[in-house]
């Protein structure tokens, strides 16, 4: 792998700067710089994960760490300058220790996805994996490297003054025009998935359910996970409000619906009322209800109000304060009216991911004064977003989410908090970070147990306050 992407690359450029030199064979041997970077680059983009990998995303950051690692020896060389190529049989010895090493990174990792697989009852992989993360590695190396060097060239062409003002009037374009259009696009797509009706999801037809009989919430203004929501669930004496975002204009009017209907459906004569903060879309996991209504018997009556119909990470990053508006906002509304009954029903706060975000802040300051307030549950927190005082925490030990942080750089995560689910890698500054980042994108590809997908233990964790 080493020497056919150094020997791709061949000179550098004016600077005299190379990755690789040629031999008498016309085989071009790379420097012992190009073949240790390269080396690391494998052996790094190796490391054990949290989760299992298609080979099409090991080989991905294999190949992109590759090409990072050639254009920092490439901009070292430039800086520091020419210098004297060590001897063929030094660089031969480099390069051929450096090609066992990477070989031994890949069998590791295949034998690490293994253990994973084991533990999580998925497939394991065998030598086809293997030729398919270094063939696909090299290729993803090469067209990088192939793109960077063609680039520069343009550059050259170009000269310096006018290579700046491309780039800038390129860099502003995607800034001004195309970031601003692709997210109306997207967001437009959000929406309109939101309000799409899906024909398999039928009206509930009992009185205790939004949607249902004599709802105040109209069954098509409820959202794609609205709609989920409340037709979920075995019984159907158990009550689930829903509010959604086309329920009502405002937060503070969509609050109100929800209390009102919850009325309607008699939700504060049952003992337990769980106030689940949804995930960015309106989500909210189908295990945590039905675990609730096992837990208390069928007592109990959930209640979720929608706050956005864009994905988690869009809100995460966008429209976090969204979340905890409307959290507090439900919250306090349900725990003022509950406080009226002559025997009031014990308040569960329950959050997911970003309802955990949402919701902690407000659970804090209500649980000291408040009597209503029991406890609350929250599952998958993302790594110190959340704050877990007098919570229930639910972490799989393989979950993305509750590891990553920009701390993971240059320090080891706390495990004291997760539930050990499959065998954990080793802390290590930077790798660890960047392995971690890239299991993010996989972290619902798992079944319940693993990963960021978490099973009825979220409702049947839930406490009991008397």
């Amino acid at each position: 792998m080493i020497a056919s992407i150094t020997g791709y690359s061949g000179q550098l450029g004016s600077s005299g700067t190379s990755v690789a030199t040629p031999l008498s064979t016309g085989i071009r041997l790379p420097r012992i710089e190009t073949s240790s970077a390269l080396t690391a680059a494998v052996s790094m983009s190796s490391a054990p994960a949290l989760l299992p990998r298609p080979a099409a995303t090991q080989a991905l950051l294999i190949g992109v760490s590759m090409a990072i690692a050639l254009a920092l020896v490439w901009a070292c060389g430039r800086a520091l300058g020419t210098r004297r190529p060590a001897r063929v049989g030094a660089r031969a010895w480099t390069a051929g220790i450096g090609t066992l090493i990477s070989m031994g990174a890949v069998y590791s990792n295949i034998l690490w996805q293994n253990q994973l697989r084991a533990a999580m009852g998925t497939r394991t992989v065998d030598w086809h994996y293997a030729v398919d993360v270094v063939g696909g590695a090299a290729c993803v190396a090469l067209s990088l490297w192939g793109t960077g060097l063609a680039t520069r060239r343009m550059c050259t062409t170009l000269g310096g003054v006018r290579s700046t003002v491309l780039i800038a009037v390129v860099g502003m374009l995607f800034y001004l025009v195309a970031a601003p259009a692709l997210w109306s696009a997207m967001s437009k797509s959000f929406s309109a998935s939101n309000s799409a009706l899906d024909d398999s999801v039928t009206a509930p037809n009992t009185t205790t359910r939004s949607g249902g009989p004599d709802s105040l919430v109209p069954w098509g203004t409820l959202g794609r996970e609205g709609r989920k929501f409340v037709s979920g669930g075995i019984a159907a004496d158990t009550v689930r409000t829903y509010v959604g975002l086309d329920s009502a204009p405002t937060l503070d009017r969509r609050a109100a619906l929800a209390v009102a209907d919850m009325e309607r459906a008699g939700a504060f004569d049952r003992s337990v009322v769980v106030v689940a903060i949804p995930t960015g879309s309106g989500w909210v996991d189908e295990n945590a209800v039905t675990g609730a209504e096992a837990r208390f018997g069928g007592d109990v009556a959930t209640v979720a109000v929608q706050y956005s119909d864009k994905p988690s990470w869009a809100t995460f990053l966008f429209a976090e304060n969204e979340a905890r508006s409307s959290a507090e906002a439900v919250t306090r509304a349900v725990a003022a009216r509950a406080a009226t009954q002559s025997t009031p029903p014990q308040i569960v706060v329950y959050g997911q991911s970003l309802g955990a975000v949402a919701g902690s802040d407000t659970y804090l300051s209500l649980r000291r004064t408040d009597p209503v307030i029991c406890g609350a549950v929250w599952a998958g927190p993302p790594a110190g977003a959340v704050n877990t005082d007098g919570a229930t925490v639910l972490a799989n030990s393989s979950d993305p989410v509750v590891r990553w942080s920009a701390d993971l750089l240059w320090s080891a995560p706390d495990p004291t908090a997760t539930h050990h689910d499959a065998p954990t890698p080793m802390w290590l500054p930077i790798v660890s970070f960047v392995q971690t980042s890239v299991d993010l994108a996989a972290a619902l590809d798992v079944d319940a147990g693993h990963g960021h997908r978490y099973g009825i233990d979220q409702g049947t964790s839930m406490p009991r306050c008397r």
